[in-house]
């Protein structure tokens, strides 16, 4: 029995809309212009963490149009990672929100290191689901011309994963948190992904998201 692709990501894009619903600073209009001023406040990080979002759709968008394959454990991947998702948006809106210094946010300095671990978890656990999805969908194509763009960007999101680890261990030593070290370290990934793609990219055609 063939599974519906059409159906799949229609469920997916059902969950991706309800996600940004959650960033949403208040699902009412304000009655007052004093209410409406506390709402607008937090509309710059609501807008950063809408843009995450987006950029997130768009990389689950780009792994179903790299193949075709549709069983039971793309499926079952596939609802893991939107169920972390899910998770991963309230801290990442906490976190944007606090480095924009959006809403009157007030955070004691242990709870900065929790913050940032709390993150952590939420990107390594999507960007992982992701990579594992690359990688299974890869082993399956084994026999077909996309086999090495898929495992390309299997390990490609493997890197997301590690700096994303590095930030945890960083958090949890209390190494830099005064200065946001465990924030910065995400800056890794791209000369990390570079040297990824300048060393893998000449076996795909495609570059690196």
């Amino acid at each position: 029995m063939r599974h519906s692709k059409s159906r799949l990501e229609a469920l997916s894009d059902g969950v991706f809309a309800f996600a940004a619903t959650l960033l949403v600073v208040s699902l009412e209009v304000p009655n007052s212009f004093e209410l409406l001023k506390q709402n607008m406040s937090g509309f710059l990080g609501f807008g950063i963490s809408f843009f995450v979002l987006v950029m997130l759709w768009r990389t689950h968008y780009n792994f179903f149009r790299r193949h075709d394959l549709i069983d039971n454990w793309v499926i079952a991947l596939n609802m893991i990672l939107l169920f972390v998702i899910l998770f991963f948006i309230y801290p990442m809106k906490f976190l944007i929100n606090l480095s924009t210094r959006q809403g009157n946010i007030r955070i004691r300095a242990e709870e900065f290191s929790e913050l940032f671990m709390m993150y952590g978890l939420g990107f390594v656990a999507v960007f992982l689901v992701l990579s594992l999805m690359y990688f299974y969908v890869g082993k399956k194509k084994h026999r077909l011309k996309n086999c090495r763009e898929l495992n390309f960007y299997g390990r490609h999101f493997m890197i997301f994963v590690v700096t994303g680890i590095i930030s945890i261990i960083l958090a949890k030593l209390n190494v830099g948190l005064r200065f946001g070290l465990p924030g910065f370290a995400y800056g890794l990934i791209g000369p990390l992904a570079f040297l990824h793609g300048k060393y893998w990219g000449e076996d795909v055609k495609a570059s690196a998201l």
